[in-house]
């Protein structure tokens, strides 16, 4: 685990490392798996076609998850998340080409608040493309 940052270290401004992961359809079954969602639209092709999505897409949550790794490893402390919210906004593109789809996080704290809290905001892409809107968390460091 890294070390847990300390408040008095950061400022309003300060950037996060970005961050890639890639998300493939192996992935998509493994968290169909740990959460339940078999939504055909996140495994079958035909079926995501069919309902107008361009390919199978990632789980939206899954999408979710992965941007927060990005806080809670910048903070060193999975614990240090206070509050966190997204707006799906595009879905996460998965084809079946061995490569799959890449997710991109960038962050940057926007306000240091309270209780050794700070706002950040998160940037989340997939080939360019935004996937998640108004992320936004609260992070009590160290």
């Amino acid at each position: 685990m890294a070390a847990l940052l300390r408040y008095a270290d950061v400022e309003a401004g300060d950037v996060l490392d970005a961050t890639e992961f890639p998300v493939t359809r192996k992935d998509l079954v493994r968290y169909a798996g740990a959460s339940g969602d078999f939504n055909d639209i996140h495994w079958n092709e035909r079926v995501a076609r069919e309902v107008g999505l361009p390919d199978v897409i990632a789980h939206g949550n899954l999408t979710m998850a992965l941007a927060g790794r990005v806080l809670t490893a910048w903070a060193g402390d999975p614990a240090a998340l206070v509050e966190y919210g997204v707006r799906f906004t595009k879905p996460v593109v998965v084809p079946d080409d061995g490569v799959g789809a890449t997710l991109r996080v960038e962050g940057v704290v926007k306000e240091k608040l309270e209780d050794s809290c700070v706002r950040v905001e998160l940037t989340v892409t997939s080939q360019g493309v935004r996937v998640l809107g108004q992320a936004r968390a609260v992070v009590r460091l160290a």
